[in-house]
């Protein structure tokens, strides 16, 4: 809560054009974000007088006496979901990211099988951002008997304090509505965890700042720095057992709205480098053209434009070009709801965070301009707000959740507005094989929702062109920034084209040694 007699940040915030919170002067206690964020800790400083770590922090000391070390690719190993990865070394047990698996069943079924890796002997996580596919998992974790710190950047444990609960709420939920109905095998249906695990999980989160060094454990330390994927997503570099270790967690865009450009990295003795678009290069030219013509279309049509999106980063996006687009006069001012109370939340959260912010981005709010509003905007928080819509009539945009269209409001929305030829969907991000977003993208006719088969007579667009993803030419371009090669390079969190396709430009255009990661591999470091 804001301290006592402060201002508190309009709670309708998208409408406010979120106004940035004072910061606390130097030395004062940062305000409590959130009611669960209260538990946040920050790493402590070191005393006055130590010793300064060499011009990289990173790789002072470690170097003089390597020790065996190796990393198992529990996850986001063949698959972009489901992160994790054990890294081991000088008695060391940290754990790289802590995802739950989505998509597919087979995928989602792992999330209940025993943890990969025995909590009550793990050290601590290091979470590289909040999407659920990073670090969702983490309240099973801690429900199965893990006790020790996680490790984030402040952006992150904000997003964290509402991503989490909801989470879980949705777990509650699903559990409760297979014992009413008798849809499920089991009696009675559990949820994976809950809002008490959730909880329990943010009580053990530490913060740490870009770029300052911490003691990750008694012989490791780390470091995060900017990513350029979401609020609060860094890189993490591990220093243990004489080695450097370098986890790209997901690497952002280069000279893309709203957040900085992916920090470079100078050196690495081990790297973990992400594939998403590994075999793919994002459109060139005008990034927002498909913006721009799925708002034509509904306005021709006078249908409704429904835009999948994540509730983190991408919505955010979304909100900030329409905007920009209206200003531009390239598309008409229709109505945009956003209908997503944990987008709205988090959007709220990105503008706490100018230190995160582009140049572009602070020019908008230094000109007194509301960055995330166009000129027609809306709130669905309630479930009543969102049906509500149901009596309206287009053209209009309805933004909500789940991007992949595997859950969320948005499923509601496509059973009511698929069938209508005068609907246009427009898809933004990133479709994980198996997921709706996928067979809607790939031309499926028909589609399964809440239970029900629903004809598609929409028109499906879709731009690669708003994935908070680098491509493979953004993730060679950052590749760059490495002084030398790292002994070994590890592709994961990628489909097995997209991984193979990586592996094979990094051998061929910069000569590394490359491997892409299986699933369950336990591999020794050089």
């Amino acid at each position: 809560m804001s301290p006592a007699g402060a201002k508190r940040p309009n709670r309708n915030a998208l409408s406010s054009t979120f106004k940035r919170e004072e910061e606390s002067p130097a030395g004062a206690k940062r305000p409590n974000r959130n009611a669960l964020s209260s538990t946040f800790k920050p790493e402590e400083e070191s005393p006055a007088g130590a010793k300064r770590p060499n011009r990289h922090p990173m790789s002072s000391t470690f170097k003089r006496d390597r020790q065996s070390a190796h990393v198992t690719f529990l996850g986001a190993a063949g698959t972009v979901t489901g992160s994790k990865h054990l890294l081991e070394a000088a008695g060391a047990r940290l754990l790289l990211d802590c995802g739950l698996f989505q998509g597919p069943k087979e995928l989602r079924l792992r999330n209940w099988q025993p943890p990969p890796a025995d909590p009550a002997r793990l050290g601590a996580v290091l979470l590289s951002h909040a999407h659920i596919d990073h670090s969702g998992y983490l309240p099973r974790l801690v429900r199965s008997g893990f006790t020790g710190p996680v490790f984030c950047t402040r952006g992150t444990a904000d997003l964290l304090a509402v991503m989490l609960p909801d989470a879980a709420s949705l777990q509650e939920e699903e559990a409760a509505f297979a014992n009413r109905h008798k849809t499920s095998r089991h009696s009675p249906a559990l949820p994976l965890f809950t809002t008490e695990d959730a909880r329990r999980a943010l009580r053990q989160i530490r913060t740490v700042e870009f770029g300052r060094p911490f003691q990750a454990a008694r012989s490791a330390r780390a470091r995060f720095l900017p990513a350029g994927h979401i609020l609060g997503a860094g890189l993490v570099e591990v220093s243990v057992g004489g080695r450097v270790v370098v986890f790209s967690g997901d690497l952002g865009r280069y000279g893309v709205p709203i957040m900085r450009d992916p920090d470079p990295v100078p050196e690495a003795d081990v790297l973990l480098v992400e594939s998403t678009y590994g075999n793919r290069v994002h459109p060139d030219g005008d990034r927002a053209a498909g913006i721009v013509e799925a708002v034509g279309r509904a306005a021709r049509q006078r249908g409704w434009l429904l835009v999948p999106a994540f509730a983190v980063g991408r919505s955010q996006e979304l909100l900030y070009t329409l905007r920009e687009l209206e200003e531009a006069g390239r598309i008409p001012s229709l109505p945009v709801y956003l209908d997503s109370p944990m987008a709205i939340e988090a959007t709220a959260i990105y503008a706490r965070h100018p230190e995160e912010h582009d140049t572009a981005l602070r020019g908008v709010e230094a000109a007194g301009k509301r960055p995330f509003a166009p000129r027609r905007f809306h709130l669905a928080r309630s479930v009543e707000d969102s049906k509500r819509l149901n009596a309206v009539d287009g053209p209009g945009i309805i933004i909500a959740g789940s991007g992949m269209a595997t859950g969320g409001r948005i499923l509601h929305h496509l059973r009511r507005l698929l069938p209508d030829p005068a609907t246009t969907v427009l898809f933004v991000g990133y479709q994980a094989a198996g997921t709706r977003g996928r067979l809607l993208r790939d031309g499926a006719r028909e589609v399964k929702l809440l239970g029900e088969m629903v004809a598609v007579r929409a028109t499906i667009l879709a731009s690669d062109a708003y994935s908070a993803h680098g491509d493979r030419s953004e993730i060679l371009r950052w590749l760059d920034g490495f002084r030398r090669p790292p002994a070994m390079t590890y592709v994961v969190h990628g489909e097995p084209e997209a991984a193979e396709a990586l592996r094979e430009a990094i051998a061929r255009e910069r000569g590394w040694a490359v491997e892409v990661a299986r699933d369950g591999q336990r591999v020794a470091l050089p």
